[in-house]
């Protein structure tokens, strides 16, 4: 298990989606990044949220199409 997390390194806080590693999470981000870049959202893959206390708070989500949605209005 991990989570992949969606950061603006613009603001403060981020979107998290609790995921499992694999070629499905390989495919998501390349969508994401493909949709909006690497110039301004940082997409990175952690294990536990309470050891990255850079990014929070966290905005958990639980489906792909809700981390699509919230990074497509970053």
């Amino acid at each position: 298990m991990c989570y992949l997390v969606a950061k603006d390194i613009n603001k403060r806080g981020c979107v998290a989606l609790k995921t499992k590693h694999g070629p499905e999470l390989v495919a998501l981000k390349k969508e994401l990044i493909s949709k909006v870049g690497l110039d301004r959202i940082q997409l990175v893959t952690i294990s536990r949220p309470s050891a990255y206390g850079e990014y929070e708070p966290y905005s958990f989500v639980k489906t792909e199409l809700e981390l699509k949605e919230a990074v497509l209005n970053m």
